[in-house]
């Protein structure tokens, strides 16, 4: 048998030192030029997208594996994520009031967007966060999908104002009405009703828990929460999409933001007038992109080819699914974990919208050979 082990490992070496020299050089830029804050939310990005790519973490293939195959496994890492950042964010939030939650307000904005969501990652097949990773280890339609999610997102923030005026209460926390005890037991509560509706839908005899799932929703509620006290607001993928497409047309002279409800706001319109490197949720994804290469290193994203007809329907999806996101207040990381994470009613109503349209998206995706 031949011994291939050394020369494969010096390969992977190979490929890792540039890349790994790239992101130390980075990393000392942000240190001296922006900020060590940024540098450090770096390093979590980092960590986050070699955790997403190195335990294919995808909240895409958890709900999938669970309609088509009634494998309960990636929603059961789901939940555990989403009770260990609960853990920490909830009582950080009570203890700290300059940390931010992720509130979004349930609108009729909200319900649509995240059916529509729903529906179109599994067509994309990846979320925000899913998106970025598969991008960086080379899944191509993922590549083709994140300039494209980046313009959709950029877009859904301009109709915002339009979409909110169809009808939108006020954001409501659960840590301010119900106070953080209540707050966190009212959560945890909410998600062993969703595994009690799981146990339902998969019945008895399933294998609950799988190594990958657990380690990468340890490592995530981690980093999360590491995000969370660097940032001062909770982990999100989104918004940095759409930033990066407001400053392109700003830039070309296409696009007024003075002239818009959503980009005239203090913030956002100061964020545009910014370097890029300035944006929390901007350095994280850049670091989710450096993580997922890295793993890439080592394992590339295998992909089967596409004809043309899944290209198209596989971009168009892309889009809506930036579109459908900002419309949603976030995506699977800023709307359901970011928000359920945080004691956020609209991140609990984000939920069941989404897996609707994901049992509809499942269906497209197999009658189009995705």
């Amino acid at each position: 048998m031949q011994k291939c082990g050394p020369t494969v490992l010096s390969i992977d070496l190979m490929k890792r030192y540039p890349l790994a020299a790239v992101l130390a050089a980075f990393f000392v830029f942000l240190v001296f030029s922006v900020s060590v804050r940024q540098a450090v939310l770096l390093l979590v990005g980092v960590g986050m997208g070699a955790a997403l790519a190195g335990a294919r973490f995808g909240f895409t293939t958890g709900w999938r594996q669970l309609i088509e195959d009634k494998n309960p496994q990636g929603v059961t890492g789901q939940v555990l994520l989403l009770a260990l950042a609960s853990l920490a964010a909830l009582p950080l939030l009570g203890q700290f009031s300059e940390l931010q939650a992720a509130l979004g307000p349930p609108s009729v904005s909200l319900l649509l967007g995240a059916f529509v969501f729903g529906l179109t990652m599994q067509i994309a097949d990846g979320c925000g966060s899913g998106t970025l990773y598969k991008a960086g280890i080379g899944v191509p339609l993922n590549m083709g999908i994140l300039p494209l999610f980046a313009l959709g997102s950029f877009l859904g923030s301009v109709h915002l104002d339009a979409w909110l005026s169809l009808g939108q209460v006020e954001p409501v926390s659960f840590s301010a009405q119900f106070g953080t005890p209540l707050a966190l037991v009212l959560t945890l509560g909410l998600l062993g009703l969703v595994m009690l509706a799981v146990r339902a839908w998969v019945g008895p005899g399933q294998t609950w828990f799988k190594a990958r799932w657990v380690w990468g929703a340890v490592a995530l509620a981690v980093l999360a929460t590491l995000n969370l006290v660097l940032a001062g607001q909770p982990w999100g993928v989104v918004y940095g999409f759409g930033l990066w497409a407001a400053k392109v047309s700003v830039g070309l002279g296409q696009f007024d933001p003075t002239l818009n409800a959503f980009w005239s706001q203090a913030g956002n319109a100061q964020r545009l007038t910014q370097t890029v490197l300035l944006d929390v949720t901007t350095i994280t994804n850049i670091g989710i992109l450096g993580g997922a290469l890295w793993v890439s290193a080592k394992s590339s994203g295998d992909s089967k080819p596409l004809n043309r007809q899944q290209w198209i329907i596989g971009l168009v999806a892309g889009f809506l699914l930036g579109y459908s996101s900002r419309l949603a207040f976030g995506c699977n990381v800023g709307a359901m974990f970011s928000g359920i994470s945080t004691g956020s009613l609209h991140g609990w109503l984000w939920v069941p919208l989404a897996f609707a349209g994901t049992l509809i998206g499942v269906r497209l995706r197999r009658h189009y050979q995705f």
